[in-house]
């Protein structure tokens, strides 16, 4: 892992992702063995979207991820910054109110969403504690925050063997079914650099967020963090 190819610019990863838009839902797929369907069902869970309830969902791609919500009769408004993944998820479905956004500098009003979500994005902005503030800020008192990410197995022996999957075997599976493989090469990396769960917790509660605790998925190879905004 080098440290050059992390420090990518937005528009530089903004551009990674719209190259892979087309085809992310069934990499993702492929990638995760088919875990990231168990995946977003717990984060559906973690949310517990109500009826009439304004939920955020960050980073959603192509939306895929904010169908569980506007199932519940819920408001959902699924932000990127991919024009890319925008664009491919208003052909799919057409009924979403996309928006465009940047995690770090949200176009929404102070207090506006009663839960606010992320899932796989947040270790792809680049200044994580910026859009943890934001993400606060644009939560109602009462509301809280979900965020599903990668993060480091808890088991040592299987630590070593996913990692050894994520820069040995994810690219070469990638190369087979992704229109960028090398965008994937970056995710292995930036998975690999990121915080671990007590460290994300940490960083949570300095953006103002209470009441913070996880739950490991998949023995730890990802993370359900969840806080509260002070009433």
């Amino acid at each position: 892992m080098t440290r050059a190819s992390l420090d990518k610019q937005p528009h530089e990863v903004a551009s990674m992702f719209d190259d892979v838009a087309e085809r992310y839902d069934l990499t993702n797929d492929v990638l995760s063995l088919g875990q990231d369907r168990r995946w977003r069902k717990e984060v559906a869970k973690a949310v517990d979207a109500r009826p009439a309830q304004r939920i955020l969902d960050l980073a959603a791609g192509t939306g895929t991820s904010s169908l569980p919500f506007a199932q519940t009769g819920a408001y959902v408004v699924p932000c990127d910054f991919s024009q890319g993944m925008l664009q491919v998820g208003k052909q799919r479905r057409p009924w979403l109110p996309y928006t465009a956004g940047d995690a770090t500098r949200l176009p929404f009003r102070d207090d506006s969403f009663d839960a606010v979500t992320i899932s796989f994005g947040l270790r792809n902005v680049r200044d994580t504690d910026a859009a943890l503030r934001e993400m606060h800020r644009v939560t109602r008192p009462g509301g809280r925050i979900v965020i599903c990410e990668f993060s480091h197995p808890t088991w040592a022996p299987f630590r070593t063997v996913y990692t050894e999957y994520l820069m040995r075997a994810l690219p070469p599976v990638a190369r087979a079914v992704s229109s960028n493989p090398d965008a994937y090469v970056y995710l292995a990396e930036s998975i690999r650099a990121w915080p671990d769960q007590p460290a994300l917790a940490e960083r949570l509660g300095k953006a103002g967020w209470s009441r913070v605790a996880w739950r490991n998925l998949s023995g730890g190879i990802v993370a359900l963090h969840r806080g509260f905004k002070a009433s």
